[in-house]
């Protein structure tokens, strides 16, 4: 079967990809990089790292919603954040923690130079295994 590309309601319409795919039932789900980002293409946050790390949180559960599945799902996820500061990671970093609570699934946390949208300075993707 092939994959099935998600697109998401309420989410930015314009973005050039679609916010998450899945295989079959019960398969994997692969989503795109959620970002701090309103359905208007705004970031939200301006420079407050943990404001844009909580839309962009917001976005993955929504896009993970929409392919069936949920946080507790998550496989593994990579989370980018512009910036060569360990503090500005770790601010990110407590913020994805928080809202995976006791589910800590792999993750992967690196600082990069630049992200996708003017102002954006967190980026998080995600694996997920949707349940039958």
């Amino acid at each position: 079967m092939p994959a099935e590309l998600i697109r998401v309601p309420g989410l930015y319409p314009q973005a050039p990809y679609a916010y998450a795919a899945a295989a079959a039932p019960g398969s994997l789900i692969f989503t795109a990089g959620a970002c701090p980002i309103d359905a208007d293409g705004n970031v939200v946050g301006g420079a407050d790292l943990p404001a844009q790390a909580s839309q962009a949180m917001a976005n993955l559960r929504t896009a993970l919603a929409a392919a069936g599945a949920g946080l507790a799902d998550v496989l593994k996820t990579t989370v980018y954040v512009a910036s060569a500061d360990r503090a500005d990671l770790v601010a990110v970093w407590n913020v994805v923690r928080a809202c995976f609570g006791e589910h800590d699934a792999p993750s992967t946390l690196l600082g990069v130079g630049v992200l996708g949208y003017p102002g954006q300075l967190v980026e998080i993707e995600a694996v997920a295994a949707r349940s039958g």
